[in-house]
């Protein structure tokens, strides 16, 4: 259900360490029902590992997103801000930002698959 090749937060964020792209995970999406709206950090953005770095509106309710890990904003995905309906349909192929990571290290302690699984049950 979860990609294995991607790595988990508690938050419900995912990441692509591959690529620096994240997002929110599909048990995020159901969660927050019909996404309206996306408000996203700006390229050139320094992130701290749990900060906040923008919110996901839905028509339930409007939640922050946290990054994932600490770094830069190397992209936002501007398509994605136009249709952030895109995310209920594919929450995991739908990216928001790109993080250029400050520490790889950080990585480390993030969820597997499997483990993010087993905290969603």
């Amino acid at each position: 259900m979860y990609p294995q090749t991607y790595k988990y937060t508690n938050d419900h964020e995912w990441i692509d360490l591959a690529t620096g792209r994240m997002g929110v995970t599909d048990y995020a999406q159901k969660q927050l029902g019909d996404i309206v709206f996306l408000e996203l950090p700006e390229v050139g953005k320094t992130v701290k590992k749990g900060e906040q770095m923008g919110s996901v509106e839905s028509v339930k309710a409007v939640s922050e997103i946290f990054a994932p890990v600490s770094g830069t904003i190397a992209e936002v995905n501007a398509g994605l801000a136009e249709k952030p309906e895109s995310i209920n349909l594919d929450a995991h192929g739908s990216w928001m930002v790109a993080i250029t990571p400050a520490d790889p290290a950080e990585a480390q302690e993030l969820l597997d698959a499997a483990q993010y699984a087993e905290l969603t049950k």
